[in-house]
């Protein structure tokens, strides 16, 4: 069963911070230079400072950016910058936003949730490079930061219901904007028949990793790391748990954009010879911009159509036959993966006509991404991309039918929008050593 569990939290206090929108952040891989430096300058309590703090001249195995993350926590809770709940307590997290122009609410339930095989799935690819960065951070701080995104189907929608009086009647407790303008808002959840229903409602249900995959797989590496060190666990709040953020697929406000791929350092690239190839497996149709060919990616009412950008041309690729794809995944694959169009830009088109394999996405090498169709084509007219695809997003039930499979899809399949903010509420690892 999914092991829903409350936690005594940690977080800002107000009277020393002031506003949460200067001290929150958003998760670290989305923490770029400019990010980065924009935080640092809101506040000295930004959490930034610890999930992703600058480096600087003459660090060293003892002195770094993970070492002075575990000073500022010691620092800031000493100090009553952070405060402790009295009581273990889960969280109510709703996200108010725009998307493609309709006003949506997301609503998710902060908790810890059990670290276990068979009942939580993940559905993307990870890289070595930003574990080993989480890692050190958890083995300095022994603590949670960031969100786990996770998604579970319930169309009966209990655990909201057991929430609705709650958040109805009581004032959130934390409330943030991030820096698209989208609302953060927080309620403390105490009331232990609310508890109770949300645990029973949770408890026969599987768990699917939606965003922070690298996260979650840090934390069961840093459990596996303590076990095997005879490390006792302080229940609750220790290694064999790890903060989540949970959402209902069955409810309204889940969106996902699509993350689009940038393709550079390919030899002798010709953009003609490149459609010429392309067109013997795939529709090749031009369009006279940019915007005509996102419309006819999005609004085709087409499956396995993606927009393509070389050089001055702007098409669309669309897959003549399905079963072309057997011929390129290997048949233990499901239908489901095959079939999604994320699969088909890599096998049939990335590693079949450009030579990118699965080793060159993962040693980052070719393929850059973007949320942003218009940053796409400014990088290619810059002559620091030579091609952009434009691809639609995945669904949830794509998720969930990928990772039922115990299938992952590539690394940036998925871009749910928006993004948890990190600082809300975190949680420190109690363990006997």
């Amino acid at each position: 069963m999914a092991q829903i569990i409350p936690f005594r939290g940690y977080r800002y206090n107000p009277a020393i911070v002031g506003e949460m929108s200067d001290v929150v952040a958003p998760p670290y891989d989305r923490v770029y230079p400019d990010v980065q430096e924009a935080c640092y300058q809101r506040s000295p309590y930004n959490i930034v400072r610890i999930i992703k703090g600058l480096a600087e001249k003459g660090d060293s195995e003892g002195n770094n950016v993970h070492t002075r993350a575990a000073e500022y926590l010691d620092d800031w809770i000493e100090k009553k910058v952070l405060i402790r709940e009295t009581e273990p307590v889960l969280y109510a997290y709703h996200q108010t936003y725009l998307f493609e122009g309709e006003r949506l609410t997301r609503k998710g339930i902060v908790a810890l949730g059990k670290l276990e095989a068979g009942k939580v799935h993940a559905h993307e690819k990870t890289l070595k490079g930003p574990k080993e960065d989480r890692l050190k951070l958890m083995r300095a701080t022994e603590a949670n930061f960031g969100h786990i995104f996770m998604l579970y189907d319930d169309p009966t929608r209990a655990a909201e219901k057991a929430l609705q009086a709650i958040v109805r009647n009581e004032a959130p407790l934390i409330e943030a904007e991030d820096a698209d303008g989208n609302s953060h808002q927080v309620w403390r959840i105490a009331d232990a028949a609310a508890i109770d229903a949300i645990q029973m409602a949770l408890a026969d249900k599987d768990l699917y990793i939606a965003d922070g995959h690298h996260r979650y797989e840090t934390a069961v590496n840093f459990m596996n790391e303590c076990e095997e060190q005879s490390w006792q666990p302080a229940e609750p709040e220790s290694f064999g748990v790890r903060m989540m953020t949970l959402f209902n697929v069955s409810e309204p406000g889940m969106s996902i954009r699509p993350i689009h791929r940038l393709v550079h350092g390919i030899d002798c690239f010709d953009a003609a010879s490149f459609f010429q190839d392309a067109a013997e497996h795939f529709n090749v149709k031009t369009y006279d911009s940019l915007e005509t060919m996102v419309s006819a990616t999005r609004n085709g009412g087409q499956r396995h159509i993606f927009g393509c950008v070389a050089g001055d041309s702007f098409v669309t690729l669309t897959l003549k036959d399905e079963s072309f794809m057997h011929e390129l995944i290997p048949s233990a694959c499901s239908e489901d993966y095959k079939q999604l169009d994320i699969t088909i830009l890599h096998a049939a088109v990335l590693d079949r006509l450009l030579g990118i394999d699965a080793q060159a996405l993962e040693d980052q090498r070719n393929v850059t991404y973007t949320v942003d169709a218009e940053e796409g084509v400014s990088l290619l007219k810059k002559g620091e991309e030579q091609l952009f695809f434009y691809l639609n997003a995945t669904s949830p039930d794509e998720v969930i039918r990928v990772a039922d499979h115990n299938e992952k899809m590539p690394q940036k399949s998925t871009d749910f929008y928006p993004k948890l903010l990190t600082g809300l509420v975190l949680t420190r690892m109690k363990i006997a050593k």
